[in-house]
């Protein structure tokens, strides 16, 4: 909405609505106004959830003793995470953008499938939701249309090309393929998010660190001239989605709040499969698909762990780990809750850094 006031012809009258124009001033704007929206709409959330909900999220049984004392926790706190992002990129981004609507239409329908996961969990009170075939082919089928309109938007080859970091002009072409990796990226980044999301406050701040890097990447690809610098992919009104990164910031640190131990609300699967099906998204947008592994390298590292196991126990009957995913592994070691969010916030930072590094070691 701010964007379409920076467009009217009322330079001379109001020279100030200029500032409109910038993405980085809607994106410090779409921050702030997604923190205030979780300020002040989180409590009266959590308490409606708390009232709504009885026992909370049911926890398993079979996982660390120390989670039974979680008991009673409501769930769904991703409700707040996604109404705080969608009133900021309604405020504060370019909404004639497609791009925008891309990434937005695969979030939300995302958060619709984990919504109904949790509310079958709340209500049966059971750790078995969602179908896993039917939801994975919901995700699969929202995913590979969602590619396809980006192809689409984009110019071909380029547009189904896969794109390496360190290397300045290597690019794969994958033809009509390239719809079925995109889906699978976005998949796969929606579970291994939803994976990642076990302790309190372990998986929102790896998630904001993401969009933070994310939305400096998109930034930098959609401006010609940085991206000509850089020697990176110019992708055209890609610089949009910043924005759209910066609210997530602000909407997890708003969530944060309430999310540190011990939590007054779970995100979710409503929250961790459209937070990670945004961040896959938005890697198919800027044609940063192999960068997001990196980045996003504490999620792979949580969903292989469970790949591993699962394989393991059905082939040798013996599992690799004390528990999967590997934040689990982790706390049957000993550590505390506490010492595994943090060190693993710091290998998020790490792996970010890195992300950042492939911009220009090229």
């Amino acid at each position: 909405m701010f964007y379409y006031l920076s467009q009217l012809d009322l330079g001379e009258t109001f020279g100030w609505l200029n500032v409109f124009r910038y993405i980085t001033f809607r994106t410090g704007g779409a921050i702030l106004t997604a923190l205030m929206f979780s300020f002040i709409f989180g409590p009266r959330l959590i308490n409606s959830f708390r009232a709504r909900q009885g026992k909370g999220q049911p926890i398993r049984k079979d996982g660390p003793q120390s989670h039974l004392a979680k008991q009673g926790t409501p769930t769904m706190g991703g409700i707040l995470i996604l109404a705080s992002w969608t009133f900021a990129a309604l405020l504060w981004a370019d909404l004639t953008n497609p791009y925008v609507w891309v990434v937005t239409a695969v979030t939300l329908t995302y958060g619709m499938i984990g919504f109904y996961d949790d509310y079958l969990k709340v209500s049966k009170q059971d750790t078995d939701g969602f179908p896993g075939r039917i939801r994975l082919l919901l995700e699969v089928g929202i995913a590979a249309f969602a590619v396809y309109l980006v192809t689409w938007l984009g110019d071909k080859p380029f547009s189904t090309s896969l794109a390496f970091p360190f290397f300045k002009d290597l690019m794969l072409d994958l033809g009509p393929f390239y719809v079925l990796f995109g889906a699978i990226v976005i998949v796969g980044a929606g579970n291994a998010v939803n994976l990642t999301d076990g302790l309190d406050g372990l998986a929102i701040v790896p998630v904001m660190i993401a969009a933070g890097t994310f939305g400096i990447i998109t930034y930098l690809v959609g401006h010609a001239v940085f991206s000509e610098y850089l020697q990176i992919t110019y992708v055209p009104r890609t610089g949009e989605l910043a924005v759209l990164c910066g609210a997530i910031v602000g909407a997890g640190l708003g969530f944060l709040w309430f999310n540190a131990p011990p939590a007054m609300i779970f995100m979710g699967d409503t929250g961790s499969l459209a937070l990670g099906g945004m961040l896959g998204t938005l890697a198919i947008c800027i044609k940063h698909e192999i960068v997001l592994g990196i980045v996003g390298g504490l999620f792979v590292v949580e969903a292989l762990s469970v790949i591993i196991q699962v394989a393991s126990y059905k082939m040798t009957g013996k599992r690799v780990f004390r528990m999967a995913p590997i934040h689990h592994h982790y706390e049957e070691k000993g550590w505390s809750e506490s010492t595994v969010v943090i060190r693993f916030w710091i290998v998020a930072f790490l792996l970010a850094l890195i992300g950042l590094a492939t911009l220009k070691l090229r």
